[in-house]
């Protein structure tokens, strides 16, 4: 039987984030057994580290070359990362297109040049009154679909340059805005000049720039102060391993946190 941290939804759509998932237990399946593990892995990643990071930890726990991941989580980031081993590898485009979950704060008062406290400050404003309520009302404005203009300090690349190595020249270049989606944003602790949130977004959203604009919404400026992804489509953090303890795993307990990729990917997608 799969361990807890392995059990998956046969809930092929991307959820609506935040959103209370149905039981697992009844789509609880055995690992395929074969020579080589594969299958999808829930990592819950520490501050401090790349993604590339977590995937050069998990070759060397898993003995694989073949390993890859489906969405980069920022360094200052912690959270869910999914890690695909072997043949799961196939599954990454469709894993990268779910939804995505975040818990955070925003420091209003103080802009930064990366949009996140691991930026250079560049302005810094008094924060009005601002009520519960009036911070619960604009936050509000940013559901649905709208367009996001993608951050400097992004891995994005124009002209086959990424964003942020520009950045750190002291360049700015025209980025395109993209459309993305917002399917919730809540306000889940109101202690000023900092805002605690839970926000759902579509693939390709930054959060550093969503609380960047709800900064300038109100006059004042912010940036992200601190994140954590909760929730990558049906794929929750709460059934992620830290690296240290996959690091002290036996060969059997390790193919166990594997989920087989055919359950959670529609067949379409490999």
């Amino acid at each position: 039987m799969l361990s807890r941290r392995a059990r998956v939804f046969l809930d092929y759509s991307s959820i609506p984030s935040g959103q209370a998932l149905q039981s697992t237990n009844n789509f609880i399946m055995s690992q395929p057994i074969s020579d080589a593990p594969e299958g999808i892995l829930l990592v819950d990643t520490p501050q401090g580290i790349t993604s590339h990071d977590v995937v050069s930890k998990i070759r060397r726990v898993y003995h694989m070359k073949k390993v890859g991941h489906a969405g980069t989580l920022d360094p200052m980031a912690t959270g869910l990362l999914l890690i695909l081993i072997g043949k799961a590898t196939k599954a990454s485009q469709y894993l990268m297109s779910l939804g995505k979950e975040y818990t955070g704060t925003v420091r209003l008062g103080v802009s930064t040049d990366s949009q996140d406290a691991e930026g250079e400050i560049t302005k810094e404003r008094p924060v009005p009154e601002l009520t519960e309520e009036q911070v619960k009302a604009e936050m509000k404005t940013f559901m649905g679909d709208q367009y996001q203009t993608p951050p400097m300090f992004s891995a994005k690349k124009i002209n086959g340059q990424k964003l942020y190595k520009l950045a750190r020249q002291g360049k700015v270049v025209e980025r395109e805005p993209r459309v993305i989606h917002i399917s919730r944003f809540d306000l889940t602790k109101y202690t000023l000049p900092e805002l605690s949130f839970l926000v759902g977004t579509s693939k390709g959203a930054y959060v550093r720039t969503i609380a960047h604009d709800l900064g300038e919404k109100f006059g004042c400026g912010g940036h992200l102060n601190e994140l954590r992804r909760t929730a990558i489509g049906q794929f929750r953090i709460e059934n992620a391993a830290k690296i240290e303890e996959l690091e002290v795993m036996s060969p059997s307990t390790l193919r166990k946190q594997l989920i087989p990729v055919i359950q959670a990917v529609p067949t379409h997608a490999l």
